[in-house]
């Protein structure tokens, strides 16, 4: 390799082209810990590497101990694993139970980089490394009604800042799409021209053509998942301009907006994400019933629901009271009640998701239907949780929730979506914009699932009858609690906290966290270790009971320990138990916004 990249034949490299090498080589590093290797290596302090300190500043920077020793316990002469030996660890270490034999073959060949190796089915220590870096992906049944599925949603999905002065961009849109997300939320009024405009009613935000939205939405909508968009639209438009809206939807998404049921008939239960694929759902009012869509017009008034067009709005317009003048000015008591009326071209749009005001689970029960939503804020929701939680888990085993944030939180934060979750409800929307915990658990759900998403609820969750109810785990079908236990073992080359000093190094600790139902919230944390973010070992144990472990999600954060004030965060990844193998395993570490930080890792022992 060094042969290969020294151009000009020298026999030297300097930092700069021994960075790009890594790169030929396919070697992630993080540049503060390389340059200081590469100066440890540079023992004639010239600046450049010759092909002998190359090799010792490779070695230092991919040599792992911990890894090695494990690797020589399984081989007999400490260079290779022979198949039978790589099938002795899988077997022994990661639980692997069926099929042992051909997953060892199947490795050897996806990781084993030397040709030779592979052709004699034995795997070297840099391939037994990579595997033990390697991503899985699960795929769930994708055939069962959409209720079954918690829904990756986003709120107010084109705000990219706060609620009252922040930007309205469509790079909302495209942001949420990239990151899985299937709910978006659009809040229409009446613009000039004729144009609706899409940006927070009563506020300072700015604001974008209703047009541009649906563009984003149609180039963008397929890119990450197969599996349906539902556009949640939140419509304060004249009549007018209702039926631009109703016009640009079916011109711009053409087959993709669905515009009646997939089969033409009255639905018993909902579809499945399986049959509605490459499809974009409307959520909104709807005059009459899903019937008189498909039988021609009906002269019933629209069911204007207390959901968002109501509920939200109304919190609107209280803190457009607090807000001073200038606040809350755009509608004048005749225009409001004109726009209480609506378009019937724009509620012909709306089939699976009509909105409807919840009045209680019993009247649901007898009056409600599945292709039919209600929307709940964060406390109302809850109240609920708090009081009739296993009414909720059934409610939500047949038709879809969708629960939102607080108008109070102007500043975009988020609430805790982990106890909408543990009561089943699918659309759960999320800030999107707004790092943090809550979002960390969000990413951590929906990473399951080839990240389509859609991820199943577990069994308890989808039955009707249930007895489930999330305040008391006895409640839960099926074997009694697990025992998880996870040794952290060591990080590997962990990023400098961010704005701080140059040369400045990390003591890090791991705080693992439990997100699950109540009794199942826990976290403990290892002792830091001081002044090494390259290598640092730990080598704990933490313990935890979960009771409900279908619901549990597991988040490893990382932190700078600081003894006079907050530690500062390093890193952190979020998964679900569900998804987790036992053995040893490689945790990825993402930074606060939930991008990556390769190549930055915990290894652990499950």
């Amino acid at each position: 390799w060094f042969q290969k990249a020294d151009k000009n034949k020298d026999g030297r490299m300097n930092f700069k082209e021994v960075q790009r090498l890594l790169k030929m080589m396919n070697v992630d590093m993080n540049e503060d810990h390389a340059l200081r290797l590469f100066q440890a290596a540079d023992k004639s302090e010239s600046g450049t590497l010759e092909g002998e300190e190359f090799v010792l500043f490779y070695k230092a920077l991919t040599q792992r101990e911990e890894v090695l020793s494990l690797f020589q316990e399984f081989s007999e002469d400490g260079k290779k694993l022979t198949l039978l030996e790589l099938v002795d660890f899988l077997q022994q270490e990661q639980l692997e139970d069926e099929g042992t034999e051909e997953l060892a073959m199947e490795l050897i060949d996806k990781y084993e980089p030397s040709e030779t190796a592979r052709a004699r089915h034995v795997l070297s220590a840099d391939g037994f490394l990579m595997y033990l870096c390697r991503h899985r992906a699960l795929w769930q049944d994708m055939s069962q009604p959409l209720c079954h599925y918690f829904i990756s949603s986003s709120h107010n999905t084109y705000l990219i800042e706060d609620q009252i002065r922040g930007q309205s961009s469509i790079e909302g849109y495209i942001r949420a799409l990239k990151r899985g997300c299937r709910c978006l939320e659009v809040d229409c009024w009446d613009g000039p021209n004729g144009e609706p405009m899409v940006y927070h009613g009563h506020t300072f935000t700015s604001k974008i053509p209703f047009r541009e939205v649906v563009s984003t939405l149609e180039k963008y909508a397929f890119k990450t998942s197969d599996y349906p968009v539902i556009l949640s639209l939140e419509n304060h438009c004249s009549m007018e301009q209702q039926e631009v809206l109703a016009q640009q939807l079916k011109d711009i998404l053409g087959e993709q907006l669905l515009t009646t049921t997939i089969d033409g008939h009255i639905p018993t239960q909902l579809p499945s994400p399986e049959e509605l694929k490459h499809k974009i759902r409307l959520k909104g009012k709807k005059i009459g019933r899903l019937e008189d869509t498909l039988d021609g017009p009906a002269d019933e008034a629209p069911d204007v629901s207390d959901d968002d067009n109501g509920a939200e709005a109304e919190e609107e317009r209280r803190r457009a009271k607090v807000g001073g003048p200038g606040w809350g000015t755009q509608c004048s008591p005749a225009l409001q009640k004109d726009k209480e009326s609506l378009a019937q071209t724009l509620s012909d749009c709306v089939i699976y998701c009509k909105n409807v005001s919840f009045r209680g689970f019993q009247e649901a029960r007898s009056h409600s239907r599945p292709s039919e939503i209600s929307s709940l804020a964060e406390a109302k929701a809850r109240k609920l949780i708090r009081d009739t939680g296993n009414e909720f888990v059934r409610h939500n085993a047949w038709q879809l929730t969708r629960i939102y944030p607080s108008g109070m939180r102007t500043d975009s934060s988020n609430y805790n979506p982990q106890e909408m979750w543990n009561v089943g409800c699918q659309l759960v929307a999320l800030n999107f914009q707004t790092a943090g915990t809550e979002m960390d658990l969000c990413d951590g759900l929906f990473s399951q699932n080839g990240r389509c998403g859609y991820v199943l609820k577990p069994p308890f969750m989808r039955d009707e009858e249930t007895l489930f109810n999330p305040s008391d785990p006895s409640s839960r079908e099926g074997p009694g609690p697990v025992t998880l236990t996870i040794q952290v073992i060591s990080g590997q080359q962990l990023p400098k906290v961010a704005n701080s000093k140059d040369g400045a190094v990390i003591d890090p600790l791991v705080r693992v966290e439990i997100h699950g139902v109540p009794t199942d919230q826990a976290h403990q944390e290892t002792k830091y270790i001081e002044n090494n973010g390259f290598n640092p070992h730990w080598d704990e144990t933490l313990q935890f009971q979960l009771h409900v472990p279908e619901l549990a999600l597991v988040r490893f954060v990382v932190e700078d320990y600081d003894k006079t004030s907050r530690n500062d965060f390093v890193g952190q990844f979020t998964l679900a138990f569900a998804n987790i193998k036992p053995g040893y395993r490689h945790i990825h570490l993402l930074s606060k916004d939930g991008t990556s930080i390769p190549p930055s890792s915990l290894f652990v022992h499950i």
